[in-house]
């Protein structure tokens, strides 16, 4: 499945900070629902889909989606979490 995204170096175009915000808030309001195709078809806003790959590629590269076997995309980032393990001094750099 992330063969299919690969990106050229010379995109012709990149995404804005709006546009990644708007495609991962929709993604976790609506995680598990949705396909990649299905998700870039229903976005509040029209984006080109090559810009649409880039911005997926990046929120799986940051671990914020994750797309399973049958192609569904899911939010996975779980700040509360993070937070929980932040504050352990087991888990500390020096």
């Amino acid at each position: 499945m992330l063969t299919q995204l690969k990106i050229r170096k010379n995109a012709a175009r990149y995404p804005r900070l709006d546009t990644v915000l708007m495609v991962e808030k929709f993604i976790e309001e609506y995680s598990g629902e949705f396909k990649l195709y299905q998700l870039w078809k229903n976005l509040p806003k029209k984006i080109m889909y090559q810009t649409y790959k880039i911005i997926i590629l990046y929120l799986i590269n940051i671990n914020k989606i994750a797309i399973d076997s049958q192609g569904v995309v899911g939010y996975i980032w779980n700040p509360e979490l993070g937070k929980k393990y932040e504050n352990k001094p087991e888990l500390t750099w020096e």
